[in-house]
């Protein structure tokens, strides 16, 4: 699993910078975004729902003992996967998804 910004990829052979991947509807061509190519263009406005400030301000918690745990397991070989535990938890949350009322 890789985590980072999906947006970007690294530049091999070269100073390391990262360089951005062409989105949707983009070319790889030498075309540039519309906020560079207009220079007044610089006041747009963006609305966040409720929902996303919420997770924007929500603040990660974990357990650094049991990560550490986890992480010495793994390294030991000693780990191993429950895969009916992980099937039941997977299954219950798609029934939270599912039972969930939508947008108001």
């Amino acid at each position: 699993m890789k985590i980072g910004n999906p947006i970007e990829t690294p530049v091999v052979g070269g100073t390391g910078a990262a360089t951005p991947r062409p989105g949707v509807g983009e070319s790889s061509g030498s075309a540039k975004p519309a906020a560079a190519a207009e220079p007044g263009n610089e006041s747009a406005t963006v609305k966040l729902s409720s929902t996303a400030t919420s997770l924007l301000a929500a603040t990660p918690e974990f357990d650094a003992e049991k990560v550490a745990a986890i992480r010495q397991a793994i390294a030991d070989g000693t780990y191993r996967i429950d895969p009916e535990a992980i099937a039941d938890k997977l299954i219950a949350n798609a029934r939270e998804l599912l039972n969930r009322p939508g947008p108001v």
